[in-house]
């Protein structure tokens, strides 16, 4: 049976924040085009599925400013969660478990 931890509130709260974090950009990037650059749409039939894409008009500077500011966010937060001071007191065989539950504590 797996440990329960005791997780610190600060680590909770990166994690919670990571998985918000993640979310907001994974919305952004689907709601924006799929060409950073303005591009021409494009169709090829030629691999082993067939691939369209209509043409982009890219991203306007304040579009690539938020995914940059987010992905900094983002990139910020796993390495707070990742490099916690907690995870020095877990024992090595229960750590992969315990970083799981970390990600999943919010759903308990």
């Amino acid at each position: 049976m797996a440990t329960t931890h005791d997780f610190p509130s600060d680590l909770l709260a990166g994690q919670e924040e990571l998985h918000q974090v993640r979310a907001e950009l994974s919305a952004l990037l689907k709601r924006l085009p799929w060409s950073v650059e303005p591009l021409d749409g494009f169709s090829d039939d030629n691999g082993w599925r067939k691939v369209e894409r209509p043409a982009s008009p890219g991203w306007t500077a304040d579009e690539q400013a938020e995914v940059e500011k987010l992905r900094q966010r983002e990139h910020e937060l796993a390495v707070f969660v990742s490099t916690h001071r907690f995870w020095a007191e877990v024992a090595t065989a229960e750590r992969a478990d315990a970083r799981m539950q970390v990600k999943h504590a919010r759903e308990s």
